[in-house]
């Protein structure tokens, strides 16, 4: 038996696969609620906003993908840590998307990002 927890978890780890990496939008309306609420200023409130995004990035960035370096869930909050990557030689993005999920829907997303340098000071990588 899984926590609503762990279902969240899931949720948010396969729309990566699907919609993400997989680049399949029409898998939005399994994933992502109506009347999602979002804190990205680029990208409108609701589902249609985020694939009018989503479908023209991917057509220009075919390659573009994003590695699940972790994923930490409490309740119905979900953190992804993650390196977007436009190419496969590509330095990247690390970003950091916060979903909260509602009736096993995607319901409210934030996010922030930082490229990835050439070198850090303390030698940690930021993914």
């Amino acid at each position: 038996m899984t926590t609503l927890t762990e279902r969240n978890k899931a949720l948010v780890a396969d729309f990566y696969a699907k919609v993400w990496n997989g680049h399949d939008f029409a898998a939005l309306k399994d994933f992502v609620a109506e009347d999602y609420i979002q804190h990205n200023p680029h990208v409108g409130n609701g589902r249609a906003p985020l694939q009018a995004f989503v479908g023209p990035m991917f057509q220009n960035l075919p390659e573009a993908r994003f590695t699940v370096v972790r994923l930490i869930a409490e309740g119905d909050l979900v953190v992804a840590h993650t390196l977007f990557q436009t190419s496969p030689g590509d330095r990247g993005m690390a970003v950091v998307d916060i979903y909260r999920v509602e009736d096993g829907r995607l319901a409210e997303h934030w996010d922030v990002k930082e490229a990835v340098p050439e070198t850090s000071a303390n030698g940690n990588p930021v993914v």
